[in-house]
């Protein structure tokens, strides 16, 4: 986004007092940690906020400063402007429509870095080549010139250093390294935030990852597993416990693809996780079954059964391999 077009935003917001801030359901730590790091700045600029999730924050992001304020629910007076973070819809975000409609907002301001963006809302701001929108907030203070709490250094740095995998996705540039450097200056709690995010796994966890690895399965560049919802009640695991399982299966020498099944309630559908390196794009393949994101991080959802379903998926994986010379 040029420089006149993040004033334009800039514009936008200075004339308005009330915000309502929002991302996508199931939220991730760039999710999270960018929509806490915005409410730290429209509040800089002395405007109300109020951020909204539709899904419980996760256990691993709970400590992040402010996270105790966000709401489960939309507000029920119309705000000046909602803003919705890394979202292709307002359906996205796992709220009724019927909730926004009644809520009402003036303006509709969106932001994303995601290749499925669309341009739904009043202002639209969607930045592909982007680390993270967490990267993209922190354009927006830098631009208005607001110093950099430590607060607000915490939740932008987790949202970084979460959607860019520790900074090893090829969304990382050398300026990554300078906000990230920036944040720490400014006080962002680094260690507090690795120790979260990396080493607060639940007991239900480990044994989820055990189980899907237990019977992962390997053919030629693509690795694959899955667990289902009787696999996870042995397991006492939750559904946040299930994340994370895909990044051990591409750690794996010579896969290029790798994707995670995970069972959802309905027992008719599966959530999936896909990754990819060396330049395989599983953002396409995500975007196939309705689904999107990253070019080595993306999602969806695919209808049972299981079999079906890591057929018609492992296909498209092991032709996303071959699309790379």
């Amino acid at each position: 986004m040029h420089t006149d077009s993040i004033e334009a935003l800039l514009s936008l917001i200075r004339e308005r007092q009330t915000f309502v801030v929002t991302s996508h359901a199931r939220p991730d730590g760039d999710a999270i940690g960018s929509a806490l790091g915005l409410s730290y700045l429209l509040e800089a600029m002395g405007k109300q906020v109020h951020v909204a999730f539709a899904d419980p924050v996760p256990s691993i992001h709970q400590l992040l400063p402010g996270a105790d304020r966000i709401s489960r629910a939309l507000p029920q007076s119309k705000p000046d402007a909602l803003i919705v973070l890394e979202c292709d819809s307002l359906e996205r975000t796992g709220f009724r429509i019927a909730d926004f409609e009644r809520m009402d907002a003036r303006l509709v301001i969106n932001i994303d870095h995601h290749r499925s963006g669309r341009d739904y809302a009043d202002f639209n701001w969607i930045d592909a080549e982007a680390s993270a929108v967490g990267a993209m907030v922190y354009e927006l203070v830098i631009a208005a010139g607001v110093t950099i709490s430590p607060p607000m250094a915490t939740c932008l740095y987790a949202a970084v250093l979460t959607d860019t995998g520790s900074f090893t996705y090829p969304s990382t540039v050398a300026a990554t390294f300078g906000l990230a450097e920036h944040l720490l200056q400014s006080g962002a709690a680094a260690n507090s935030v690795a120790q979260a995010v990396y080493f607060s796994h639940t007991p239900g966890k480990i044994r989820a990852l055990g189980a899907a690895l237990f019977k992962m399965e390997i053919e030629d560049c693509v690795a694959w597993s899955w667990i289902t919802l009787e696999e996870m009640q042995r397991a006492s695991a939750t559904i946040e416990d299930c994340e994370g399982v895909v990044n051990y299966l591409i750690s794996i020498a010579g896969v290029r693809a790798a994707v995670f099944f995970r069972e959802v309630p309905d027992r008719e559908h599966f959530r999936l996780s896909l990754r990819s390196k060396n330049g395989v794009d599983v953002a396409r393949v995500a975007e196939a079954f309705g689904g999107g994101g990253h070019q080595n991080a993306s999602g969806c959802t695919v209808e049972g059964p299981l079999e079906l379903a890591k057929r018609r998926v492992v296909t498209e994986l092991r032709q996303a391999c071959t699309a790379v010379i």
